[in-house]
C-alpha cells in the first residue's frame, strides 16, 4: 500500500511538474485592459484579465498560438513556445481603427437578401453532417454579407465573436472570425477558437462522449496524429496517391473564346439541341466546343496503393512535414458516408453509401505538421471530399483526448 501511495505521489508530482503557468498583462494607451480573452486558439484552456489587466493560464510544455481578444481591438496572435517562456508576458492592444472600413459605418439590413447569405454561410460554415443539426449560433445579426454578383464571391464578416452552442458535442464555441469567403465552390475561412463545455445530466455526457469519438474518427486530425504515431493503417485508413493533370479534351480559354462569339452572330439559326457526331461546319465545331466546357477542367491518375507511412510524413530537427509527392487520397474504412453527403451535389441520386474518402491537395510547401495533427498554416492543403463536407460542427478542441471505453 505504501508503494502504490508513494508511485501515486511521484505520478501527481510529475504531472505539476509538465505544467506551466503563463502570466501576464495585457493594456491599452490608457491603461490596463479588464476583460479581455487570453486563451490558446482552438483548445479549452482559456481566461480573462482582471482589474489590474493580468492574465494566469496553465499550459503543458508545447507550442501554442495564444490569443489576445478584446472587441474593437486587433486581435494578438502570440506564438507561444513553453521551452522558450519568461515571464510575464506583456501585450498592448491597439484600436482596430479601420476595422471593416466602410461596413462598419454601413448598417447591416436583415432582409431576404441577408437570410438567404446567413444559410449559405452555415452551409459552409457550421455543416450539413448529422452532428450540424444542434449546432447554433446564438448571435447571427453580428455577421455581415457582402455577395460580388459579377465574380459570384461571398464574404462574411463578423462585427463581434460568433457565439455557437453545440448541443450534440456538448460544447459552447466562441469563434473570431478574422475571414470568410465563397468564392464559387471553394470556400476558405480563418478565426481563432475557444471551446467550453456544457453543463449536462449523466445522460447527456455519456451522448457527448459517444459523439465526440465519432466526430474525431476518421478526421483529418485522427488521420495526421495516426501518422505520427505510425498507427494509420491499423486506425482504418488506407492511403493511395495520385496526380492531376489538365484534363486534354478540355477547349483552351481562347478557342472557347472564339466559339462564343461565333455562336453569338448566329443564334437566330442554330438548333441547339442538335446532335454532332462529326463536325461539318465552324458552327458545329463551335458547339463541341462549348459542350465540351462542362467538362471536367483536371484528370486524377491514381499510381500507387497503400502508400508507406514513412513516404507520407518525415520528422526533421523535431518537427513532421507532409512529405509525399503530388496528391493523396485517404479512405476510411470504419465509418461509411452520410446521407446528406451522397445528396449533397444538386440533383444527385441516393446511393449505396462507401467509405468515407477524402483527397489532400497541398497548396505549398513545405507542409509543417505539430504533435497534435495540427497544420502549422490550414492554408497550405485543400481537402476534397467527405474531409470538405464535414465542417465546425464536426470539429473538436486539439486538446481533446479520445475516451475508448
Amino acid at each position: 500500500m505504501k508503494q502504490n501511495l508513494s508511485l501515486l505521489f511521484v505520478f501527481i508530482t510529475n504531472c505539476i511538474i509538465a505544467q506551466i503557468t503563463i502570466t501576464g498583462t495585457v493594456y491599452d494607451k490608457n491603461g490596463p485592459l479588464e476583460g479581455t480573452a487570453v486563451y490558446f486558439n482552438n483548445t479549452m484552456v482559456g481566461t480573462t484579465t482582471n482589474a489590474n489587466g493580468e492574465f494566469s493560464i496553465k499550459a503543458k510544455e508545447g507550442k501554442y498560438e495564444l490569443i489576445v481578444s478584446y472587441l474593437g481591438y486587433k486581435t494578438i496572435n502570440y506564438p507561444l513556445n513553453t521551452s522558450n517562456y519568461t515571464a510575464p508576458l506583456k501585450f498592448a492592444l491597439l484600436e482596430d481603427e479601420n476595422m471593416l472600413n466602410e461596413i462598419v459605418i454601413r448598417k447591416t439590413v436583415y432582409d431576404n437578401e441577408w437570410k438567404y447569405n446567413l444559410i449559405r454561410f452555415k452551409q459552409e460554415f457550421i455543416g450539413r453532417t448529422e452532428l450540424a443539426k444542434d449546432c447554433k449560433i446564438l448571435n447571427p445579426k453580428v455577421l455581415h454579407f457582402e455577395f460580388d454578383a459579377k465574380n459570384n464571391v461571398l464574404t462574411a464578416i463578423a462585427r463581434e465573436p460568433l457565439e455557437i452552442k453545440h448541443t450534440e458535442l456538448g460544447y459552447k464555441i466562441t469563434f473570431d472570425l478574422e475571414s470568410f469567403i465563397i468564392n464559387k465552390n471553394y470556400v476558405t475561412y480563418l478565426g481563432y477558437s475557444r471551446y467550453e463545455n456544457l453543463k449536462g445530466g449523466k445522460r447527456k455526457q455519456r451522448k457527448w462522449k459517444e459523439n465526440r469519438l465519432k466526430a474525431y474518427n476518421g478526421s483529418f486530425t485522427h488521420f495526421y496524429q495516426s501518422l505520427i504515431k505510425n498507427t494509420t493503417y491499423e486506425d482504418g485508413f488506407i492511403v493511395h496517391q495520385f496526380k492531376r493533370v489538365a484534363n486534354p479534351e478540355m477547349p483552351t480559354e481562347k478557342q472557347i473564346k472564339r466559339a462564343r462569339e461565333l455562336v453569338k452572330l448566329n443564334r437566330s439559326r442554330i438548333n441547339f439541341s442538335k446532335e454532332i457526331k462529326e463536325p461539318k461546319t465552324n458552327l458545329d465545331s463551335a458547339l463541341v466546343i462549348l459542350r465540351k466546357t462542362k467538362l471536367p477542367k483536371f484528370k486524377d491518375y491514381l499510381y500507387k496503393s497503400k502508400v508507406p507511412v514513412n513516404e507520407i510524413i518525415t520528422k526533421e530537427n523535431g518537427t513532421y512535414y507532409l512529405s509525399f509527392e503530388n496528391n493523396i487520397s485517404v479512405v476510411y474504412t470504419k465509418e461509411l458516408e452520410e446521407k446528406a453527403y451522397i445528396l449533397r451535389k444538386a440533383f444527385s441520386k441516393f446511393r449505396k453509401a462507401l467509405p468515407q474518402t477524402s483527397a489532400v491537395i497541398p497548396l505549398k510547401r513545405p507542409i509543417e505538421i505539430d504533435k497534435n495533427g495540427l497544420m502549422a498554416n490550414p492554408l497550405d492543403v485543400y481537402y476534397e471530399g467527405y474531409w470538405s463536407y464535414e465542417k465546425l460542427a464536426n470539429s473538436l478542441p486539439i486538446d481533446y483526448v479520445p475516451i475508448l471505453n
